[in-house]
């Protein structure tokens, strides 16, 4: 997501999943998870702001459909739970 890799993928979630899981239906689906390098995924971990300011993370009560997400190529997308991703409005940060 950060880099654009396509080796090494692992699949992230945006809003944690807590200790042993969480109950929320939608922790799996679509709009809460990204396709990740691991060097991203742990990147995200150390890097809590720029993170969340990119939308990779999403700090609870806020759900994973309100929240942008900015691709590698600057692209700015809302994710939604049927796994389609629409272009926000103002397309690059």
């Amino acid at each position: 997501m950060r880099c654009g890799s396509l080796h090494r993928l692992t699949i992230h979630h945006r809003v944690n999943r807590g200790m042993g899981g969480a109950r929320e239906p939608w922790i799996n689906q679509a709009q809460n998870l990204l396709l990740v390098c691991t060097t991203c995924n742990g990147w995200f971990e150390d890097n809590p702001k720029p993170s969340y300011e990119a939308g990779w993370k999403v700090r609870r009560p806020q759900l994973p459909d309100e929240v942008e997400v900015q691709y590698a190529d600057g692209r700015v997308y809302r994710l939604t739970p049927d796994g389609v991703r629409t272009t926000a409005a103002g397309a690059t940060r």
